[in-house]
């Protein structure tokens, strides 16, 4: 059998009997051993290290002793084993991953290797790498998400429009559709974004929409999302409807002259009670057809 088809079908654990004696058999077998022994190094905190040419050649020096060598082809193996080995590595690393992603009306709660929490809202992302945690408290958010972390070394949140770094704090982050929002409950939150470095204590927020920024203060004490609420100021009502649509997985259809703005909030357990908070102050109705679809109409439209 080729050597190349049996190297590729021992990495992936797939060798038949009759393979395994066939690949023990190879004249390199105890070098490409030695390579997955190595590499398991890579894994957890321990430091690793790739094989140095020195401590291969002691190898290939005893092959010598009993033929000529070819050094082309010999250098191709060499080669091909420090390729086979960044190849585990890599494998290996990417099994580290950890990755969460929610749907339309999903939330979920992870627990960090260092027993932080996340509480992943819909329709959002997130990923770190847990084979380094303990030495790189680092993960990626699309979405939003509320985290409360312990206290340890620098935590940092990596969206796609900033950075979120606390020592061990409360803090919500939202990364979604052009908007950029980093709320502090609790302790204090460094911010990057672009080249800004902004210092969030607790009861304020940073606010980038439309490549502008703010910071406001707050009187919450966690964000509205994670006690089952969707919170409005003076918003176009059509943002609120588009909400809805999120957190129901509903479709919502209204006439194109209701142009308001909206205050105030809607429930996420219950769709009837959400439509009533919504257009009964703005003097709207609405209709549920079959669970999916939700038609807004104008009161007063003639």
């Amino acid at each position: 059998m080729e050597e190349e088809y049996l190297v590729k079908k021992w990495l992936s654990n797939e060798l038949s009997e009759a393979e395994e004696q066939s690949f023990k058999a190879l004249e390199d077998a105890h070098l490409f051993e030695e390579i997955i022994q190595e590499a398991q190094r890579f894994r957890g905190d321990e430091q690793a290290k790739v094989a140095s040419f020195s401590a291969l050649e002691p190898l290939l020096e005893s092959k010598n002793k009993v033929r000529s060598i070819n050094w082309i082809g010999t250098a191709s193996k060499i080669a091909a084993i420090f390729v086979i080995g960044i190849a585990i590595y890599y494998f290996m690393d990417k099994n580290s991953m950890e990755s969460f992603t929610t749907t339309l009306a999903q939330k979920e709660m992870i627990t960090l290797p260092d027993h932080s929490k996340v509480n992943l809202n819909q329709s959002s992302h997130l990923e770190y790498n847990a084979a380094d945690w303990d030495e790189n408290r680092s993960l990626k958010l699309t979405g939003e998400a509320y985290f409360d972390v312990e206290k340890g070394k620098r935590f940092n949140v990596v969206t796609d429009q900033g950075i979120v770094s606390v020592l061990g704090t409360e803090f919500n982050v939202l990364s979604r559709d052009g908007m950029f929002k980093v709320s502090c409950y609790e302790g204090l939150v460094q911010v990057s974004y672009g080249n800004q470095e902004v210092e969030l204590p607790a009861g304020t927020e940073f606010v980038v929409t439309a490549g502008s920024s703010k910071k406001i203060a707050i009187v919450v004490a966690e964000p509205s999302w994670v006690k089952g609420l969707s919170v409005f100021e003076n918003v176009p009502v059509a943002d609120v409807f588009n909400e809805l649509e999120k957190q129901y997985h509903v479709s919502v259809s209204y006439d194109s002259d209701i142009k308001l703005n909206f205050t105030g909030a809607f429930e996420h357990n219950n769709l009837e009670n959400a439509l009533k908070s919504i257009t009964q102050p703005v003097n709207l109705t609405f209709k549920i057809i079959n669970t999916k679809e939700v038609i807004i109409t104008n009161v007063n439209k003639k």
